[in-house]
């Protein structure tokens, strides 16, 4: 393999990017609920859906400062803070922010400061436009959206976690003019209808539409979208040259839950360092969205990144192929400013514009 991939290195602009994840090193991630409390209840949320906040968040200080200890010296480097809604809790964010690299997710209301958070990448969540946001997180009454968009305006670590529904693909280009009108980039997630309300809602529909209109944002706004057209095929469509989506292939497995024994002997790939904890800090769940969640329902972008990034091989047939993977791990990288943010958004078009010329073939 690694003719091959001098071979493809021979291309500068993948060399850089290989260089720039090279020298950042691999990550060791994990995940975790930061608090079992939220101030909105979205439709298909899958925290409350299972019953999560069961696990509450321990009050006392020194607890969370040991965990944090603990997985330094478990060699965690990266963390995913979710919850709950983190903005609930910024001390604590705060403490994970000076001692990892972090992604926090939050629903938008409350805005996390500038002060003290000054690099950290945060995903602002949006379910739809005004109107199917409001319903499916504001309870019909509450504009989340718009509370978001007021809360980062211009504000460079807000990134837009847009995640869209099968029936309404028709609202994603109104959804992202808004966004890049506001100053933010776009990352785009795929809804899983886990509360089985069917409809517009029902992943069992397909994401074709969807998909066709991600392409056409990315061809509009080729430095403000960080999910590529391949990222794009491979969560909506769940398929990974011979692997189809599934528990079996995961690789986001809480490699300390017993529940995962049998799993991470089948000989597929899994991330050897991953756990998602829940609020309680002790426990972990099974995966990454859940204990006991339908695999076939789960469209979540980290997750399905993972099993692109950790099957490197598979991507080594060809220089495109390569391509699809190198992009793919460094767009990763890039959202959670792990590598140089500047000089990333600045190769963000030059990345789409490479995926194009097989866009139109995976994208079936």
């Amino acid at each position: 393999m690694a003719g091959v991939l001098g071979q493809y290195l021979a291309d500068p602009f993948l060399k850089a990017m290989f260089d720039d994840i090279k020298a950042a090193g691999p990550l060791n991630s994990i995940l975790i609920d930061i608090t079992h409390v939220c101030n909105i209840r979205c439709e298909g949320c899958y925290f409350f859906a299972e019953e999560m906040d069961k696990y509450q968040a321990p009050k006392d200080e020194a607890v969370f400062d040991a965990f944090i200890e603990q997985e330094k010296a478990r060699g965690t480097n990266y963390i995913t803070v979710a919850g709950g809604e983190p903005s609930l809790m910024l001390g604590r964010v705060k403490k994970i922010y000076d001692n990892f690299h972090l992604m926090c997710v939050t629903n938008g209301i409350r805005r996390i400061p500038y002060e003290g958070f000054e690099n950290m990448p945060i995903a602002v969540s949006v379910w739809g436009d005004h109107a199917t946001d409001t319903h499916l997180r504001g309870g019909g009454k509450v504009d989340v959206f718009a509370k978001g968009l007021k809360n980062y305006k211009d504000d460079p670590r807000a990134i837009w976690y847009y995640t869209t529904t099968t029936g309404n693909a028709h609202q994603i280009e109104r959804v992202v003019d808004e966004c890049v009108a506001n100053g933010n980039m776009v990352v785009f997630n795929f809804y899983g209808d886990i509360g089985h309300k069917g409809g517009e809602l029902d992943h069992n529909n397909g994401f074709d539409g969807v998909r066709r209109e991600i392409n056409r944002m990315i061809d509009r706004y080729p430095d403000r979208i960080l999910l590529s057209s391949y990222m794009s095929q491979t969560v909506s469509s769940g398929r990974l040259y011979d692997e189809q989506w599934g528990y079996d292939v995961c690789c986001s497995l809480s490699v300390d839950n017993a529940k995962n024994a049998e799993r991470l002997a089948n000989g597929n790939k899994y991330n050897p360092h991953f756990r998602a904890y829940n609020p309680d800090l002790q426990s972990t769940r099974r995966c990454c969205i859940g204990e006991d969640r339908d695999c076939n329902n789960c469209f979540d972008v980290w997750a399905h990144a993972s099993w692109i990034m950790l099957n490197m091989k598979k991507h080594m047939k060809s220089k495109q192929e390569f391509t699809h993977w190198l992009t793919t791990m460094y767009l990763f990288y890039l959202m959670n400013r792990i590598v140089d943010w500047d000089a990333g958004i600045k190769r963000l078009p030059e990345i789409h514009e490479r995926l194009r010329v097989t866009r139109d073939v995976i994208a079936v």
